[in-house]
């Protein structure tokens, strides 16, 4: 051969797919294998196989393995001269290394390849009974099984059984298994095997009849004692037969382990026997089983042991399992199971997660198991445990599109496929794809990829991913407007009675009004019924996914009727991906932000992501500017004030809009970890915003009564938590009016131009109007409601100096200028500073009488029949306990610690943390106790529309109070007991800093 150039043998090997020719080319001349090497059948067939290099590689160590050159020549003229050995024999070693291995070990296995009689295309549990029936023990056991996973797997990579009769196969195999590993163990007690009658219960995919290669065996046992034997000692007999038996199989010997057999789906899990009898499961799943726990008896089947007593106990569990559905939060239940379980995929490895990732496997069980189980108590033909015949079943019945359902079936088929072929190389359970490039190319070639396999691999794979991800949710969701609309020829109609369990199943409270919405959204052939025909299916799950899905859907259509023509509103909702999804969570959440937000529709253009949406809140200065602008171009005070309201209302739905997504969250915005800077964000936004209200409406009185010029300088002072930077939606605006008389101006004619003011303030803010009033609060002021509503600067001056009381002192700890002359409220600021603020810190007797203040408070101001310990505001550990405990903290050290110096309560409470005056674990407890309470008020105000201090008692409220927060369906119950163990914790704080330091 001249130096350099390749021989011929080389250029037919990679031509063949061969990887490594010059290793493949040296394997054949040390093999002795020339023959091999100029035989054009043997090379087209080792090209065939998913990796040549490997199947090479195999069959050379099997040659190697044989016992004497008679047999080698055998098994060479045989590779020769049968096509039907040589693909299944190839193709095994060029797609398992671990079988590969196991044919080297047992040197005549491969003889059980060389029959190809017509009962061997579809094997079933009698055939494979016979292939283990001479295994006496474990080893042998192993051993038997390995040669009929071989018969599978040959036929599988050869294409002589789709991927659907190889899980069967692979399940009959598991059950010939399972029944011979039960007759070892009753060999070896027959005293056991006497007293009882033990059935073995397959789960999972072993009941299903769609194993993988390699998988835990899901089992449950029942047992029975035989007639006049003791129950007690029968069932320890059965306990002992079943361990005996899952350790036959699992236990690790010299020829490895077949595959572990879990019986953590029984009842009470691992805590619970591992054999009861059947009326004591019965029992367990009429009082205590959960949701998930009847999805999972959909796949039970008898397998192995007493098979009467098996029938018995599927019998006696399958009414259970149909009436499922009618639980409370079932979909919710099943749904949210299925987000804890991606939630628990290591971060580094969803990506590559066939099975339990987005878009995988477990999404298309769990969709089919959901429609089984709504639909399958009035149609017994869903009653399958197998995914594909479940699926099939489910399309024919019209409970699923036909396009959707062969578009799922064809993706399930691929990635199961994907998910044989990784497990099937080493023999390991493993539901990950591979990294190594090698790896996937022979993946890829397994699969019939042969171009480019590694990326034909990765562009299918996305595919069927991306295709799942797209139809799991649909699927239940799509045929509930199929219902109601018009269908292809051919489709079959989800009847009015199965689309009502549906809708009742996500939790509909009226699902016939729920059909007549869906009817009315998705009827016609108009470009907007057609895009919401696309949009419904996805906003119903989000709709579901609220405490009040009925509303949700009822305030679609009624913003869809306003908006509907609208051509933006279409291409909002069906372009931008968040806008969809902000909306059906807006709308689900309660009545405030509907409510505003049906006052002024086109506001749904914020919840996009385009120009002049956006949900983050708008700084303080940008407000102000546009509402003095809105008030600039209005005709007269009413109108500009109308204008500042309208303002007012549309960034109230924006910030509203923000709380709500925040705190349900959505995909692309998981909910954040820091509830605190959710309460800071609103309280500051709702604040800034009657700031500028305030702003733009004495521009518009003061323009509209005096021109440019009032004769008096006049500001406005926040109080409470308006001053605080804390105000809630319901919130009311405490303030102090402060005026000047201007230089020269009659002191009467300053004070009447003042209080005109205010008057015509108040009005116009309260006016009846389609926006909500703002309502103005003045109490606070000097002599509270007895005192002049305004007063000059001189005025206050004089009275504090005379007259203020400590209550007064501690009131003004929450007072910042919020509109009007800056100059005056910078001196109004100036002149209670130190009040506030005292340099000789608080008295004893001042003390005492603050302490008596709140306890009387705490006394006489909670309602009748209020529960004290759920009253955020005056109820312990509330809102008015921490508060106050840092307040007090403020008047004694504010002169001294300048960090005190805000009218924040949380900020407060940082630099009180800062300076030494409470611990780093009290400040948290009170912190965590004052964001809680702030939440649950906020909460209140979206859900009922008007503002409350105490939880609702509503039901319906209540659970969506709880979603806000971060509960799910059915657990009230723990928000509330979160509540009360906050706010006790809180208190015991309180009792420390306040009564006691």
């Amino acid at each position: 051969m001249t130096p350099g150039r390749r021989s011929s043998t080389f250029t037919r090997l990679l031509r063949h797919g061969f990887t490594d020719p010059s290793g493949a080319e040296r394997l054949l001349e040390e093999a002795g294998l020339g023959a091999v090497r100029d035989d054009p059948v043997l090379l087209e067939a080792l090209g065939a196989t998913a990796d040549p290099d490997l199947a090479l590689d195999g069959m050379v160590r099997l040659l190697e393995a044989q016992p004497d050159p008679t047999a080698r020549r055998e098994l060479l003229d045989t590779l020769t001269a049968s096509k039907p050995l040589r693909d299944r024999l190839l193709g095994v070693l060029g797609a398992s290394a671990a079988l590969a291995e196991h044919l080297a070990r047992h040197v005549g296995d491969w003889q059980a390849l060389v029959t190809y009689e017509p009962r061997d295309l579809h094997r079933g549990v009698a055939e494979f009974e016979r292939g283990l029936a001479e295994a006496a023990d474990p080893v042998a056991l192993r051993v038997a099984y390995r040669r009929c996973l071989l018969s599978i797997a040959a036929r599988d990579v050869c294409g002589t059984i789709d991927i659907e009769e190889t899980a069967a196969e692979l399940a009959d195999l598991a059950t010939a298994t399972l029944r011979r590993a039960l007759a070892l163990a009753c060999a070896d007690a027959p005293g056991d095997a006497g007293m009882c009658r033990l059935a073995v219960i397959a789960m999972g995919k072993c009941g299903g009849h769609e194993l993988n290669y390699v998988s835990d065996v899901d089992v449950i046992f029942v047992a029975e004692g035989v007639e006049g034997a003791d129950e007690g000692k029968a069932l320890q007999a059965a306990t002992r037969l079943a361990s005996h038996m899952m350790r036959i199989c699992s236990e690790t010997t010299v020829e490895g382990s077949i595959w572990p057999v879990d019986a953590n789906l029984r009842p009470e899990g691992r805590n619970g026997p591992l054999v009861r009898t059947l009326s004591s499961h019965v029992a367990y799943y009429q009082r205590w089983a959960k949701t998930w726990e009847f999805q999972a008896l959909l796949k039970a089947r008898p397998v192995a042991g007493d098979l009467a007593l098996g029938e018995e106990y599927v019998a006696a569990l399958g009414p259970l399992v149909w009436h499922a559905a009618e639980r409370e939060n079932f979909v919710a239940d099943v749904q949210k199971m299925r987000r804890r379980v991606v939630e628990n995929i290591p971060v580094a490895e969803v990506d590559r997660e066939l099975k339990l990732g987005p878009g995988g496997l477990r999404d298309v069980e769990f969709a089919v198991q959901l429609l089984q189980l709504v639909h399958g108590r009035a149609d017994a033909s869903l009653h399958s445990g197998s995914t594909l015949e479940a699926l099939r079943s489910l399309a024919a019945g019209g409970y699923v599109g036909r396009a959707d359902a062969t578009q799922l079936e064809e993706a399930y088929r691929f990635l199961r496929s994907m998910e044989h072929r990784i497990q099937l190389f080493r023999l390991r359970r493993t539901h990950l794809v591979p990294e190594a490039e090698a790896d996937q190319r022979r993946l890829g070639r397994s699969l019939g990829l042969r171009a480019d396999p590694v990326a034909e691999l990765n562009r299918e794979w996305k595919r069927h991913a991306a295709v799942v991800r797209r139809l799991h949710e649909k699927l239940f969701y799509r045929p509930l407007l199929d219902a109601v609309a018009q269908l292809a020829p051919g489709e079959t109609r989800l009847s009015a009675e199965a689309a009502r369990e549906r809708l009742v199943a996500l939790g509909y409270a009226d699902p016939a009004a729920a059909l007549r919405h869906l009817e009315a959204l998705a009827s016609g052939v108009s470009r907007k019924a057609a895009i919401q025909r696309t949009l419904l299916p996805v906003l119903l799950g989000w709709f579901a996914d609220s405490a009040d899905p009925d509303a949700g859907l009822l305030n679609f259509r009624n913003v869809s009727d306003a908006l509907g023509k609208t051509p933006w509103y279409l291409r909002l909702l069906r372009d931008e991906g968040a806008a969809a999804e902000n909306l059906a969570r807006v709308l689900s959440a309660g009545r405030l932000a509907p409510d505003l937000l049906m006052r002024a529709p086109e506001a749904v253009a914020l919840l996009g992501d385009g120009d002049g949406g956006g949900l983050e809140p708008r700084p303080r200065a940008h407000l102000e500017q546009e509402v003095l602008a809105a008030v600039g171009r209005a005709d007269g005070a009413e109108q500009a004030v109308a204008a500042a309201r309208g303002v007012r209302r549309r960034e109230l739905f924006r910030t509203a809009a923000t709380d709500i997504v925040g705190s349900y969250g959505t995909e692309a915005h998981p909910v954040g970890a820091d509830q605190g800077a959710l309460v800071d964000l609103v309280g500051g936004a709702v604040s800034d915003l009657t700031a500028a209200t305030l702003a733009g409406t004495l521009r518009a009185v003061v323009r509209d009564g005096w021109g440019d010029t009032l004769p008096t300088r006049f500001t406005m002072i926040g109080m409470g938590r308006f001053g605080g930077h804390e105000l809630g939606y319901g919130s009311d605006a405490d303030v102090l009016f402060v005026h000047e008389p201007q230089e020269g101006a009659d002191e009467r004619e300053a004070s009447d131009a003042a209080n005109r003011v205010v008057s015509e303030m108040r009005r116009l803010l309260q006016r009846p109007s389609t926006d909500p009033p703002l309502l103005i609060d003045a109490d606070l002021r000097p002599e509270g409601k007895s005192g002049p509503l305004v007063r000059t600067l001189k005025s206050y001056e004089a009275y504090y100096r005379r007259w203020s009381l400590v209550w007064e002192s501690q009131a003004l700890l929450r007072a910042e200028p919020v509109a009007g002359d800056e100059d005056l409220g910078r001196r109004f600021v100036s002149l209670i500073d130190p009040l506030r603020y005292p340099e000789q810190g608080l008295g004893d007797e001042a003390v005492r009488e603050i302490r008596r203040l709140k306890a009387r408070m705490e006394s006489e101001r909670l309602p009748r029949g209020a529960d004290p310990k759920l009253h955020t505001k005056i109820g312990p550990g509330g809102l008015s306990d921490v508060e106050w405990t840092v307040q007090l903290m403020q008047l004694r050290h504010g002169y001294e610690v300048p960090g005190l110096r805000t009218t924040r309560t949380r900020e407060a409470l940082r630099a009180a943390r800062e300076a030494g005056l409470i611990s780093a674990e009290d400040a948290a407890t009170l912190d965590e106790a004052w964001v809680l309470a702030t939440r649950v008020r906020n909460a209140v105000m979206l859900v009922r529309g008007r503002a409350g201090d105490t939880f609702p008692s509503h039901t319906r409220e209540l659970a969506a109070v709880g979603r806000y927060l971060g509960y799910g369906p059915g657990h009230v119950g723990d928000m509330l007991d979160a509540y009360r163990r906050t706010a006790r914790r809180a208190r015991t704080v309180v009792d420390s800093l306040f009564y006691e330091g």
